[in-house]
């Protein structure tokens, strides 16, 4: 294979109906690295907002059990990428989403940020640090995908295109992003968890706390109470990330698909694992409106 021999396949295929198959192709062969890494930064955004990392404080779940919270969060979401919305796999992925979604009272507009979060910051973390920026397939697909996700979570008013799902991160983000104790715990500990990575490993923990932050923009910094940064040592970072992306546009391309599952940072499970165990189970409290069901709701697919 060539090095765009990828992307020329992606590009023979409709994102509006192969977003499977597109964004499958784009973040296990073109860009495996930074999509995981992205997404990590996605949920990291979502402390910023107080109802969210009020929450995540609250459950104790991110702040007491970082490694398992992120793996299963990780690994959920891989299972339905790796296998499909309709086959057992995803279907029991999907399922798990909602028995832990129902158990708590989180509004549908934190739904759509979320979503909007793993639609918008790898577009953005691609096009800054990727070997190449995405193209206008990828970016579809990868809209028409999370569309698809949300569906499957009953989420509605749901952004039609990639272009409405970055004006609505921004809005909600002017609009809602403050300092809050528990997103502040909440990203304390997963700023201790980047530190535990494999590749971080050999490096002075402060240091990779240091990098970590400084890829954060000013407005998130500030939501989490987090010290403003020198905009040199910021482009210092920023210069050493998009220096990987240089090295690997001349590698050849990856003929084997790379999953979150197969990640070095995927440690807790070596003997394998069972979608439908992973997670948490709480309780769900009474006073909720009435669940939402694992099946795919009746709102439009795009």
């Amino acid at each position: 294979m060539k090095r765009f021999d990828w992307l020329r396949r992606m590009e023979q295929l409709d994102p509006e109906t192969d977003f499977l198959d597109v964004y499958r192709i784009s973040s296990t062969h073109e860009f495996p690295w930074d999509y995981f890494h992205a997404l990590s930064f996605a949920l990291f955004r979502t402390f910023a907002v107080p109802s969210v990392g009020r929450l995540l404080a609250e459950t104790g779940e991110f702040t007491e059990r970082s490694q398992k919270r992120f793996e299963d969060t990780v690994l959920i979401l891989d299972a339905v990428l790796e296998h499909g919305f309709t086959s057992p796999t995803g279907r029991a992925a999907i399922r798990r989403m909602n028995q832990m979604h129902r158990a708590y009272p989180i509004s549908n507009q934190d739904f759509v940020y979320v979503l909007a979060t793993f639609v918008v910051v790898p577009i953005r973390w691609i096009d800054r640090f990727g070997w190449r920026r995405l193209s206008e397939t990828e970016k579809i697909a990868g809209a028409c995908y999370y569309r698809e996700l949300g569906r499957h979570l009953g989420i509605t008013d749901i952004p039609a295109t990639y272009q409405e799902f970055a004006a609505h991160l921004d809005s909600y983000e002017a609009e809602r992003f403050a300092h809050h104790p528990g997103g502040r715990a909440v990203g304390d500990a997963a700023l201790n968890l980047f530190t535990t990575f494999p590749l971080a490993r050999p490096l002075p923990t402060a240091l990779v706390r240091r990098l970590a932050m400084g890829l954060l923009d000013d407005p998130l910094r500030a939501a989490l109470g987090y010290p403003r940064f020198p905009q040199g040592e910021q482009r210092l970072y920023a210069s050493a990330v998009r220096m990987r992306g240089r090295v690997v546009r001349l590698l050849p391309p990856r003929t084997e698909p790379l999953y979150a599952r197969q990640r070095p940072e995927i440690r807790g499970y070596p003997d394998g694992h069972d979608v439908a165990q992973l997670g948490t189970f709480p309780t769900r409290p009474q006073n909720l409106a009435k669940a939402k069901d694992d099946q795919p709701q009746s709102h439009p697919h795009h």
